[in-house]
């Protein structure tokens, strides 16, 4: 499936994806801390690198990814005086 450009998007559309896009950045950004703090905990308590740690590298990617993507819809947002 071929995501809409911001500026093809209706104001609806806009809205909707702007309040998914939020939520979702809380909820990445909520994990990637616990699975931070775990990661490390577990490193200090069996004194050895824990896999675990590295997760959350990856979600922070992914969340700088939907930071980027929010912006954007806010950017239009803000063109269309909504």
């Amino acid at each position: 499936m071929a995501t809409k450009k911001p500026e093809e998007m209706s104001n609806e559309e806009l809205l909707k994806n702007e309040k998914l896009i939020k939520t979702m950045l809380y909820i990445l950004i909520f994990f990637a801390l616990i699975l931070f703090a775990a990661g490390i905990w577990l490193t200090i308590v069996k004194h050895k690198f824990s896999a675990l740690t590295v997760i959350p590298l990856s979600l922070g990617i992914i969340a700088l990814a939907n930071a980027n993507n929010l912006k954007t819809l806010q950017k239009e947002k803000k063109s269309r005086g909504l």
